[in-house]
């Protein structure tokens, strides 16, 4: 009776992992996209929002949500039903901040020529010509001030005649201007270059301006890298993250704290960089998130203002995923957003005395709960160099040992990104997976969370260390019975497109197939029309003209890919963004024909409206099926 018990338990157990379905890109595009827009007053709700793809209208449905702290039932409400504290008040609630678009340059030949008004031509005479997306036009976005009963027209320009951005380009919000303690000032970052200067360097400031005298003031005229997230504690001292290298843009992010004239760098000493920050209630210490081994976990740190005493770091959370953002302190408990590789983002709760996290929001519980997940493991591998690499390892749902997989190599873009529990609705993981690959996702040279150095050491070598990393996780996970050595796959984009590249020179036939989605091809063209100069200035260690500079030199002939391109001998998939100013299209269609003229199977997908990302549902389902159908035909 007993075997006949065991053998139904057994037999209903794998008939219930059957049911489950596996994700498809359908799936992974109707999945609800949360955002929290904050508390209510009494701190007893939290309201968010959805945005859901609708495939059919191209583009996205959203609905607004009221929940009780706890998490309890969700109710579904209007826009205007949303009642969480604006930020954008002052504190005696009297006037109102707001951002809007100035036009103060005459670029656009119609704005040159009134008697022309048919053309559609740009001038220009400087850098800063075009940023992300979009072509600068002689338009900026600036601060403005205002009575909360007043319309926008009568409202006050903190930045007069100036032209130069807040927030800033081009994903700068209203975190980038806050109200001073008082009421009496608003505190803003800009970067008030302009030209080659703006192309050149991160050298944002925060600026003080002063409503009654209508003076502004650099308060972060001394240093020359980024300055950005201005808030203000319950008692008034002024934090803000700060990178102290111009032109660097991945530097170590620090938490600097202004009080009474007196600055303190709170993270100086700590060996990591920080992602975000909230102040605590009591105005003592600072929450804040940062990457850790593969992983984004809360911290806190304390701020001991006139004390003599050092600031301690302190890690809170610890596991498999990501902190996304500090939302709200409440009864000692942070309400936070998380995710991981398996579950998009969600609103959670964690107990800052049992370090416990509790879910709260269960938008895509039922579809998830419907799916047979994959398995997430996590490995060390050692470098050529005996380093040890934190690897992610993403296993097909229903894995068996004993059956051999395709394998995907990803190639993390950046180069300076985090490598963490993220969730991607392009890059997704969960769905490589549930299509039966194993994905290898190494943590190589140039990512955070892994100390200063390790995310440093890629700069000006990027065909260096890092591709023995690539090569390393690969070469160790190659030899697992369950990985089919003659169907291993190099997949990445932007950097991790260039990585491709570079690995389809290098990789003395491990490789079976290639997908590159925006990624450098030619590092001197790269340098010649990318529109943040001071990235390449870095990374590549300054222009390609300069023979005596012997580290750009590297970077422009041993380490760019197209010196590599004459060993091209294995299929290769690229895509290309046509509004991608980042990475410009000239990379994409230069790769393309190159392996066209090898005459290697190749194919493109290009995308005339999408930038450095896809962005919209239907150019969305058709990067995924592609993608698969590339590895269908070539793995």
């Amino acid at each position: 009776m007993k075997k006949i018990i065991v053998f139904l338990c057994f037999v209903i157990g794998t008939q219930i992992s059957n049911a489950q379905q596996h994700m498809t890109p359908e799936t992974l595009w109707s999945l609800n996209r949360l955002s929290v827009l904050g508390l209510s007053n009494d701190q007893n709700h939290i309201f968010y929002k959805t945005s859901t793809p609708n495939i059919t209208e191209n583009g996205f449905d959203t609905a607004y949500y009221k929940m009780p702290i706890d998490g309890g039932t969700p109710i579904k409400i209007d826009e205007a039903q949303v009642q969480v504290t604006d930020k954008n008040l002052s504190p005696d609630g009297t006037h109102k901040l707001f951002h809007k678009t100035v036009h103060l340059t005459p670029i656009k030949s119609t704005d040159i020529y009134k008697d022309l008004n048919k053309s559609d031509a740009y001038v220009y005479t400087d850098l800063d010509i075009r940023h992300w997306d979009t072509w600068q036009d002689g338009a900026y976005e600036h601060v403005f001030y205002k009575k909360a009963t007043a319309n926008n027209d009568t409202a006050t320009d903190i930045m007069p005649n100036e032209p130069y951005y807040t927030p800033q380009r081009p994903f700068g919000g209203n975190e980038d201007y806050i109200w001073g303690p008082n009421g009496k000032s608003i505190y803003y970052v800009s970067k008030k270059l302009k030209g080659k200067a703006y192309v050149l360097s991160t050298n944002t400031d925060i600026y003080k301006y002063d409503i009654d005298t209508k003076t502004t003031t650099n308060i972060t005229q001394d240093n020359k890298g980024y300055d950005t997230q201005p808030a203000f504690s319950s008692d008034g001292a002024l934090a803000w993250l700060q990178m102290a290298t111009d032109g660097y843009e991945s530097d170590k992010n620090d938490i600097v704290i202004l009080e009474r004239g007196i600055k303190q760098n709170l993270t100086q000493q700590w060996d990591g960089t920080v992602n975000s920050f909230k102040w605590a209630n009591n105005g003592r210490q600072l929450y804040f998130t940062a990457p850790v081994d593969g992983t984004v976990q809360l911290f806190k740190v304390n701020y001991p203002g006139k004390k003599r005493i050092a600031p301690i770091v302190t890690q809170l959370s610890e596991g498999p995923f990501d902190v996304r953002s500090i939302v709200a302190e409440r009864d000692n408990t942070l309400i936070v957003t998380r995710t991981d590789m398996n579950q998009a983002s969600e609103i959670f709760s964690f107990d800052l005395k049992t370090k416990a996290f509790t879910q709260l929001s269960h938008v895509n519980t039922k579809l998830y709960n419907n799916l047979a997940l994959p398995k997430i493991e996590k490995r060390y591998v050692t470098t050529t160099d005996n380093k040890q690499m934190l690897v992610w390892v993403i296993l097909p749902p229903n894995f068996d040992a004993s059956k051999k997989y395709p394998t995907l190599l990803y190639c993390q873009g950046g180069p300076q990104s985090p490598l963490t529990q993220f969730y991607s609705y392009r890059w997704n993981f969960q769905l490589m997976a549930s299509q039966g690959y194993i994905v290898v996702a190494p943590n190589r040279r140039g990512m955070p969370g892994h100390g200063v150095k390790w995310n440093t050491d890629i700069s000006k070598d990027w065909g260096g260390q890092v591709m023995d990393d690539y090569l390393s996780a690969i070469d160790a996970l190659a030899k697992e019975p369950y990985v089919d050595n003659d169907r291993l796959g190099a997949i990445g984009a932007s950097f991790g497109g260039y990585s491709v590249f570079y690995l389809a020179g290098i990789h003395q036939g491990r490789f079976k197939t290639f997908i590159s989605h925006d990624g450098v091809f030619d590092n001197r063209t790269m340098y010649g029309t990318t529109e943040e100069l001071f990235f390449v200035n870095h990374d590549f260690g300054g222009n390609y003209w300069d023979k005596s500079n012997v580290a750009a030199q590297k970077a422009y002939n041993e380490f760019n890919p197209i010196t590599h391109v004459g060993k091209w001998d294995t299929p290769i998939y690229i895509i290309q963004g046509g509004k991608d100013y980042r990475v410009p299209i000239e990379q994409g269609l230069s790769a393309y024909q190159a392996a066209q003229m090898r005459g290697l199977k190749s194919k493109l997908l290009y995308l005339p409206d999408e930038n450095h990302w896809v962005l919209t549902p239907q150019n969305g389902l058709v990067w995924q099926h592609e993608f698969f159908k590339w590895l269908k035909e070539t793995l």
